[in-house]
């Protein structure tokens, strides 16, 4: 394992999960109140929101209340069907009013952001480029949302094609990658064939690219069978609430690694 003043580099990736997004706020709270290192973070869709916002340097109360008041009608506008029934370009100019007009490179900690080339049918992985962009493009649910074009490919959702980078993260120098997985399926059987379609489309995505997988470490917050669409403040707070106790969980063994 290489080492970095004399300890080894650690990985974070963040994964798809829409409205459960702010559980990546909660497990990162935990992880930098317990002096848990980050030297490189991918994410995938609201993986990738939280992840630039905080390898952007944003301040984790700050990512709290945002991830607290944030709502469909900050991202999602409705836009002619042609592509997709609604239009996320309003992300862009959310993550510009956070952050700044900013490049990938420019974020302080290494980041990437994970789309899937809609043409090419495959997993491109984003480290330069406008960043508010690829962000957007990362969130854009293939047949909802509208793709974004971007060097003549459309690009949509990384979760089609990856929805845990944990091999993003290694491709950029992580020797220990610790994973956090939002796409925990639930079946509920008084849906019928509602409920069976609902939990093989979760177990499709949380099984694309393997990542779940592939983590030294992995985080998975108790929130199966709780809402991917449900934005409001309480049901966020509740979120961050449960990635940090999952975080928490997990932080003996990390120490305990990081020592070695």
């Amino acid at each position: 394992m290489r080492n970095k003043n004399g300890r080894i580099q650690v990985g974070l990736a963040l994964s798809g999960g829409v409205a459960r997004g702010p559980v990546h706020v909660g497990v990162l709270s935990v992880l930098e109140q317990e002096g848990i290192p980050i030297d490189f973070v991918a994410g995938v869709s609201a993986g990738s929101l939280v992840g630039a916002a905080y390898c952007a340097g944003l301040p984790l109360p700050a990512m709290r209340e945002l991830s607290a008041n944030l709502g469909w009608r900050n991202v999602a506008s409705l836009t002619l069907p042609r592509y997709g029934l609604v239009s996320f370009a309003k992300i862009e100019t959310l993550l510009e009013n956070w952050l700044g007009e900013l490049d990938i490179r420019d974020l302080a900690i290494p980041f990437a952001t994970v789309v899937t080339d809609l043409d090419r049918g495959e997993q491109v992985v984003l480290r330069e480029g406008r960043l508010a962009t690829a962000v957007r493009a990362s969130c854009s649910v293939p047949g909802f949302v509208t793709p974004v074009e971007l060097d003549g490919h459309c690009y949509c959702d990384g979760g089609v094609a990856d929805n845990l980078p944990v091999d993003a993260v290694r491709q950029m120098g992580a020797d220990f990658v610790i994973g956090v997985d939002l796409f925990v399926p639930h079946y509920s059987r008084r849906l019928g064939p509602l409920g069976a379609g609902s939990a093989a489309i979760q177990t499709l995505v949380r099984q694309s690219g393997g990542g779940f997988k592939e983590a030294d470490c992995l985080i998975q917050p108790d929130i199966s069978g709780h809402s991917y669409f449900n934005f409001s403040r309480k049901k966020s707070e509740q979120y961050m609430a449960l990635g940090a106790a999952a975080a928490q969980k997990v932080i003996p063994a990390l120490k305990a690694i990081l020592k070695r």
